[in-house]
């Protein structure tokens, strides 16, 4: 069955507002014929209502990089789901690897995350990956199922069919090394098999599974070819609006 191609672009620690604003512009004009792809850019907080303003009557929604799972009170230095709402946010990514390794994001936190991204109205982006330390132990589907199985406790089929899953070995984040597209597909085939089990044919069809790790117009095609890769979260190439531009192309092609 043929599926939406979402592409989300992580921004992550980079751009100040003018940078921003720069670059929501060219990527706004390197899509006005994009029909058939659902295009994402994720830029940092301080840069959310920049962004916003520029991409609002455009077809590129904007979604948050986190946030934190209680509706507001003492947490400096935080910020809320209703916080990122007002700024114009309508996705969010939750439990990116780099939020687990260096700020000690778990199962359970990314559970609470997704529950309060749910009930104020955000589609929520959620990570899950393995290390190359698990890849190399051939122990990839008990982690990435555990981290799901994690993820999702506690909700039901409606809930669960409102999310984005995006794959992302971590072995592949940021190192140039990409999952194969083999590699790719086999786990993506794993996680809709898995939502499957937990929920039913209908989720698991219709759930959005990304991939995530040094995608690039060079291996876009070929990653974005395989049955059940719905769409990619990537990163250093979006932060560039030629090559953002040109995968998001390239799945409009597909």
């Amino acid at each position: 069955m043929a599926r939406l191609k979402v592409i989300a672009g992580n921004w992550k620690m980079f751009k100040t507002n003018s940078e921003a604003l720069q670059l929501a512009n060219q990527i706004k004009m390197k899509t006005t014929d994009i029909k058939n792809t659902k295009m994402i850019i994720c830029p940092p907080a301080t840069a959310l209502a920049v962004v916003n303003e520029v991409i609002k009557d455009s077809v590129v929604s904007l979604g948050a990089q986190n946030f934190y799972w209680e509706q507001e009170g003492a947490y400096t230095g935080d910020l809320s789901a209703g916080m990122i709402k007002s700024s114009g946010a309508t996705y969010v990514i939750i439990g990116h690897s780099e939020r687990r390794q260096y700020f000690g994001e778990t199962d359970e936190t990314v559970n609470k995350k997704i529950n309060t991204a749910l009930e104020n109205g955000l589609n929520p982006i959620v990570c899950v990956g393995e290390s190359l330390e698990e890849r190399e132990s051939n122990i990839t589907d008990k982690i990435v199922s555990k981290q799901i199985s994690g993820a999702l406790k506690g909700f039901n089929a409606a809930a669960a069919a409102k999310l984005i899953i995006a794959y992302e070995p971590i072995w592949a984040i940021g190192t140039g090394k990409t999952a194969t597209p083999e590699q790719a597909q086999e786990v993506h085939k794993m996680i809709r098999d898995l939502i499957r089990n937990l929920y039913d044919d209908d989720v698991a069809d219709n759930i959005i599974i990304q991939y995530g790790g040094s995608v690039k117009p060079e291996n876009a095609d070929i990653l974005l070819g395989q049955e059940d890769v719905d769409g990619a979260l990537v990163g250093g190439a979006c932060l560039k609006a030629d090559s953002f531009s040109e995968i998001i192309h390239i799945a409009e092609s597909l």
